[in-house]
């Protein structure tokens, strides 16, 4: 199950969270075995965000995925969303930040897998 997390200083409407929703269910496919089927997106606007002390408008992308996958998917998939996300949220590339976190342990439906 990948998941999605994004921080934005944007106010977004529900137009824009659709259409951030549908492309990041489209580009998670980029990652070998990722489904939109298995995504969980949690997207979180009007954040107030500093960085060097300074507010700034911009965006933070948290992708956590279940086991390892080849670098040249996530490459694909980061520059892809992050090129969506510019588009969509109006913001400067250089505003926008990715973390891919891949975890050995996963848990859910009252377990944990391994």
């Amino acid at each position: 199950m990948p998941y999605i997390a994004i921080n934005t200083t944007e106010k977004l409407s529900d137009a824009q969270k659709e259409t951030v929703k549908a492309e990041l269910g489209r580009l998670v496919t980029i990652i070998h075995g990722k489904t939109e089927a298995n995504l969980f997106i949690d997207i979180s606007d009007s954040r107030t965000m500093y960085r060097a002390g300074k507010s700034i408008s911009g965006a933070f992308v948290d992708l956590r995925l279940w086991r390892q996958s080849e670098f040249e998917d996530k490459k694909q998939f980061t520059e892809s969303a992050l090129e969506m996300l510019s588009r969509e949220l109006g913001l400067s590339k250089e505003n926008i930040w990715l973390n891919i976190m891949e975890l050995d342990t996963w848990g859910n439906n009252g377990t944990l897998m391994a």
